[in-house]
């Protein structure tokens, strides 16, 4: 029994990393105004990125690095378009969405011989407890990624609600008029926001195929990046809420994994479903009632009232 609950919490974390990073950088982005949907297009470059360094450098921080970069880049698209030419901030990331996978795609098939999956990596992320640990720890298999998105989580809400800065995010995304007023730049926050958010969620993308299965292919990221998107509206667009509503998300795709391993005589194709049921009963009880901030969305025209 003691084995199984030590299972499904190390499962439970392994899959909510990737998906809190991505939350977070839903977070940070929407919270200066700027709906950031594109989130699974830039974990899906983030998931390439990291898995095609990682390969051919040997080094998977190398590689982790190189997927934040890329994914920043797609933030920065994003920003460009939503920000600078104030077009509409949800169409703006649906094009994120398709752009990525198709880049990672194009990309994949010119570094790999015309495959559409890169090819393994030989040194993934480290583990926290070793591939030596024994016993109950030997259930835990989870790397430090788990270490260092509890560490991101803290030092966003610390950011967002402790800091000069935090508090000009979030008048930003309230009300960027007023903030423009007391000498805020919107647009430089704004830009900064929507690239962090990208670097985070290439970051998430990388946990992924340099964690989890050490590959990328067209069906890495499968909806990762909606369900992080969806843990944003059930946390409130808070950090901490956010990371808590990750663990959940996490927990139901351990369930998949534990009780698709025989425990429990369930049809594999209502266990696959199981995480993405979770999304839309979640949404369909909370989107009413969880408030965005005021400006997100709206795009800010300087001078205009």
């Amino acid at each position: 029994m003691m084995n199984i609950v030590t299972l499904l919490i190390g499962v439970t974390l392994m899959y909510a990393t990737p998906l809190i990073f991505g939350a977070l950088g839903g977070v940070i982005s929407e919270r200066s105004g700027v709906v950031n949907i594109g989130i699974e297009g830039m974990m899906t470059v983030g998931a390439f990125t990291g898995a095609t360094v990682g390969y051919f450098s040997g080094n998977p921080w190398i590689g982790l690095l190189c997927a934040g970069i890329a994914g920043g880049l797609m933030g920065l698209l994003h920003a460009t378009a939503s920000v600078s030419f104030l077009a509409d901030q949800t169409i703006s990331g649906v094009a994120i969405n398709l752009l990525g996978p198709g880049l990672a795609l194009f990309f994949c098939r010119q570094a790999f011989d015309g495959a559409t999956q890169t090819l393994p990596v030989t040194n993934k992320l480290p583990k926290i407890f070793g591939d030596s640990a024994t016993g109950i720890l030997s259930n835990l298999n989870v790397d430090v990624m788990v270490i260092i998105a509890l560490i991101t989580a803290v030092v966003m809400w610390f950011v967002l609600y402790r800091t000069k800065w935090g508090l000009r995010i979030q008048a930003v995304g309230e009300n960027p008029a007023a903030a423009d007023t007391l000498g805020v730049n919107v647009k430089k926050t704004r830009y900064l926001c929507v690239i962090m958010s990208g670097i985070l969620s290439g970051i998430a993308g990388a946990c992924v195929t340099l964690s989890i299965v050490a590959q990328f292919s067209q069906t890495s990221i499968a909806g990762q990046g909606f369900i992080a998107l969806a843990a944003v509206i059930f946390g409130r667009w808070r950090p901490q809420d956010a990371y808590l509503a990750c663990l959940v998300f996490g927990f139901a795709q351990a369930l998949t994994v534990v009780l698709g391993g025989g425990v429990v005589n369930i049809p594999t194709e209502i266990l696959a479903m199981l995480p993405y049921v979770l999304t839309i009963i979640i949404l369909i009880l909370f989107v009413g009632k969880s408030v965005a901030p005021k400006a997100d969305g709206v795009p800010y025209v300087k001078g205009k009232r």
